[in-house]
């Protein structure tokens, strides 16, 4: 075959990728090149969230009691510059105005606020996630140590994700909290969405297969084994036949729940505190506080 037929299937597939009808619903126009938020960027956000969040065990190893508040203030100011560009772009992905980062003002300036109040909470998130590494510790005969589930336990890497992510969401920020938490899906298994409530002492363990959807409400000292779904039913179409979004379809998990591995817990039901969930079974159907369900043999 000759450079020239090479030339020509290449011209011919490259006005097929561009047609307009092929890029339906898969194509974003950048208003002034203004890209989407980037990936890359937003992975070491997360790194130096955990180095904030977690000094000595993420970040820099040399860190001391002399040293902490340096390197804390270093990373602080690091974090806000990376936060306060990559909110902007989230912001300026779903803006209907016009001019992107350079011409919208009042973008850049809420994606500051929003930075600096992201920061504010770190302490917070820290007091949180401190209670989750107490529950994995607790939980698990085999840890040795606090640290030893802080630096190995995936579950600790996923919730100081969501975590965060989640508090993105509250502020408003679109997009970012759904790519933070999907980067702790593909880095531990455990697929949370940003959207779900989940309250302290919350343990995830070994993880791997665990789905947590949008509308879930779980409470405290609440425990879920890997391969648990806590998922939606089949869910109502509109008049049209698309699904109707922002429905509550998610479990409600109330405190001291344990639901053990593989599990799949369905629809917007309500599993009553200190229940107790076995492993391999279906449940679409509320339970009363203090019930136990298992497979029966």
């Amino acid at each position: 075959m000759s450079t020239h037929n090479f030339t020509h299937i290449l011209t011919r597939t490259v006005d097929k990728l561009s047609e307009p009808e092929s890029l339906k619903g898969l194509f974003h126009q950048h208003r002034d090149g203004n890209p989407l938020p980037s990936s890359k960027t937003l992975e070491e956000i997360i790194e130096l969230s955990r180095a904030i969040l977690f000094p000595g065990y993420f970040g820099r190893p040399s860190i001391n009691t002399h040293t902490i508040r340096y390197h804390i203030g270093v990373s602080i100011e690091q974090l806000f510059k990376l936060l306060s560009d990559q909110i902007l772009a989230g912001l300026c992905f779903s803006c209907t105005g016009k001019g992107g980062h350079n011409g919208c003002e009042p973008c850049r300036l809420r994606a500051k606020q929003i930075a600096a109040e992201l920061t504010a909470r770190l302490p917070e998130i820290r007091r949180t996630l401190a209670t989750d590494v107490t529950a994995a510790y607790d939980g698990d005969p085999a840890a040795q140590n606090v640290g030893e589930v802080i630096s190995c336990y995936p579950a600790i890497k996923a919730l100081t994700n969501y975590r965060i992510a989640h508090e993105l969401l509250e502020l408003g920020v679109p997009l970012i909290p759904r790519i933070i938490t999907e980067m702790a899906h593909s880095e531990t298994g455990i697929d949370i969405h940003p959207a779900a409530t989940i309250g302290h002492h919350f343990a995830i363990d070994h993880g791997t297969g665990v789905v947590i959807g949008a509308t879930c409400v779980i409470g405290n000292h609440v425990k879920l084994y890997q391969g648990v779904t806590l998922g939606a039913k089949s869910f109502p179409l509109d008049t049209e036949g698309n699904p109707i979004k922002g429905i509550a379809r998610h479990p409600i998990l109330e405190d001291n729940v344990v639901v053990y591995s593989n599990a799949t817990v369905l629809g917007r039901i309500t599993i009553g505190k200190g229940s107790v969930i076995g492993a391999n079974i279906w449940v679409t159907e509320d339970m009363e506080p203090n019930s136990k369900k298992y497979k029966k043999e």
